[in-house]
């Protein structure tokens, strides 16, 4: 399963992290800093702990399988979560603040889940979509600024990022 390659790569980063005198939480998003530009890749494969990146595995396991067995999108979606998301977050995050983790991809593959099925007008992936909703509907807390230390823009611009690609795909794809 592709998104597993995803996950591996996060854990890999957050036991050097961990087992390094690198603290290498500092490469993530820092809002409007031109010079952390790539910080908008690099912080998807950031934590702050293994609660964290347990927290984040769960569900990108869940939400990766879905969205790489009810479509052939895996790849695009992921890479246009991350940058378009991230970009979200260094254009509005506050200054001076560092963001990482991957609930913005969490965020992404869930709302591009929820969208694109119905979208593209196919009964299997919409039908996803509902499922999707009916366990994750919750989340749609997370993009409000509500928890302290929380990247609320992060899960706000990875769902938009998600959305705007369920719609762009799932009209390709209905042609």
């Amino acid at each position: 399963m592709p998104v597993l390659l995803v996950i591996a790569v996060m854990w890999v980063v957050e036991v050097v992290d961990l087992l390094t005198p690198f603290s290498l939480d500092v490469f993530g998003i820092r809002p409007r800093e031109v010079d952390h530009l790539a910080g908008i890749v690099l912080s998807p494969f950031l934590h702050a702990g293994f609660g964290h990146l347990l927290a984040n595995t769960t569900a990108l396991v869940v939400l990766g399988s879905l969205l790489a067995l009810a479509t052939r999108h895996l790849w695009i979606v992921t890479a246009g979560v991350i940058v378009v998301g991230g970009l979200g977050v260094w254009l509005t995050g506050a200054p001076n603040s560092v963001h990482i983790g991957a609930s913005g991809l969490v965020y992404g593959y869930a709302a591009f889940l929820a969208v694109y099925g119905f979208v593209a007008r196919h009964l299997k992936t919409a039908m996803v979509g509902v499922l999707v909703i009916v366990l994750y509907g919750s989340m749609l807390w997370g993009v409000l600024p509500l928890q302290a230390g929380v990247s609320w823009q992060g899960h706000l611009f990875g769902a938009v990022a998600g959305a705007l690609l369920a719609v762009g795909l799932g009209r390709r794809d209905r042609r």
